[in-house]
């Protein structure tokens, strides 16, 4: 009987110790690691309130802190490990630095991504109910990396290619194609990753909410010697000889494409949503389609060129022969953030094209000038274009 009651005391007293270690547990590491972090690295974690918690070792530093949207002051413990609690996150993809003794530096708990004109740290923060750039059990299609040789740069430069589940499989079919382009900053690693095109669109042609196509990623960094960048007159001349002259087709050439204008779309975020504006509209006679994604060429942002916009000036007749653009257009699409300060601008700009006459789709999405809102435009865009 003692030997029982002995035995039943040993297994309570280890269940207890389970039980405390599995609370410790919790309040030590709350919430979940991020999926930005490295593979098995616990911080930083992202808790349910969608604050995130950082926990940096740098037993030798002065000062550390985190820059994510806002600076915020790390507690240093006897460890030397350095621990603080964000405020509730947007949910969405941003970018972070860790600030060690004044100096910006990447998080080696973090994927690095080429963002902001440097390759940075960055914390992706779920949204509930938005499962549209998640891998799912559906079919997958590739996402696959070509060289290609530039006349326009005289060099050879990189894009990425999605070719939709299937493929491979029937020789004859021939697809739709969307380009796509990213903001300034960035290059073709930007749709290609944080982007997440390839998921976005094996899910929604899984779906059948979008055509089969085949989506270009390039890279809209075109130098050519004689000035300019951004938005000006020789960088958009310079990338529409490289879109039209060079990628185009390059693609034609290389895979099975429904080789015609009414098979061609353009779009772009930001300066690449510029990009589509005046490279798409500016040559109908390649593509059928233009999506604008928050582009600050409405507004917004300082003018580079330190003018009004005025859209018949910047596309001659797209206004005052608004009819002639309807009849080559099949699908003129703009979107925006709307907390992003280009919102107010992009509506007013939209409501002077829909007063023209000029046919244009127009949407907006919860949040700022960020990645987020990009996924959801092209979820949007693709569920679109072709039909």
């Amino acid at each position: 009987m003692i030997q029982k009651f002995i035995t039943t005391a040993v297994l309570f007293f280890i269940l207890m110790i389970l039980l405390i270690g599995k609370v410790s547990a919790q309040e030590v590491n709350p919430g979940k690691p991020a999926v930005t972090n490295i593979a098995g690295v616990e911080y930083p974690r992202i808790l349910d309130n969608l604050s995130v918690v950082f926990k940096i070792k740098a037993p030798d530093a002065k000062k550390v802190q985190i820059d994510l949207g806002k600076l915020y002051d790390m507690t240093k413990d006897d460890q030397g490990f350095w621990t603080v609690t964000t405020a509730p996150q947007v949910p969405g993809f941003h970018y972070y630095s860790l600030v060690i003794d004044g100096v910006k530096v990447v998080d080696p708990a973090s994927e690095t991504f080429y963002g902001m004109g440097r390759m940075a740290s960055a914390i992706d923060i779920p949204e509930k109910g938005a499962g549209f750039y998640e891998v799912k059990d559906v079919p997958h299609g590739a996402l696959s990396s070509q060289y290609y040789f530039s006349k326009v740069t005289n060099s050879w430069r990189r894009l990425f290619v999605y070719t939709p589940a299937g493929y491979d499989v029937n020789a004859k079919v021939k697809y739709p194609v969307v380009y796509i382009q990213h903001g300034g900053g960035e290059d073709e690693r930007g749709w290609a990753v944080q982007g997440k095109t390839d998921i976005i669109l094996d899910n929604l042609i899984a779906e059948g909410k979008a055509k089969p196509m085949i989506v270009v990623i390039s890279n809209g960094n075109v130098t050519t010697g004689k000035g300019g960048g951004g938005y000006s007159n020789a960088a958009m001349a310079a990338f529409k000889e490289e879109m039209t002259k060079n990628i185009v087709p390059f693609i034609d050439k290389t895979y099975r494409t429904l080789a015609d204008v009414n098979h061609r779309a353009l779009c772009g975020l930001s300066m690449g949503g510029g990009q589509a504006f005046y490279v798409g509209l500016g040559s109908l006679d390649c593509f059928s389609s233009v999506g604008v994604f928050s582009s600050g060429i409405f507004g917004g942002i300082a003018n580079p060129n330190g003018k009004v916009f005025d859209a018949d000036k910047e596309i001659p007749g797209l206004l005052s022969n608004s009819k002639s653009f309807n009849q080559k257009l099949k699908l003129f699409y703009v979107s925006v953030g709307e907390q992003d300060p280009r919102f107010e601008f992009t509506k007013k700009e939209v409501k002077k094209f829909q007063d023209s006459g000029l046919r244009v789709q127009f949407a907006s999405f919860p949040g700022d000038h960020e990645w987020q809102v990009w996924r959801k435009s092209l979820h949007d865009f693709a569920s679109r274009v072709f039909k």
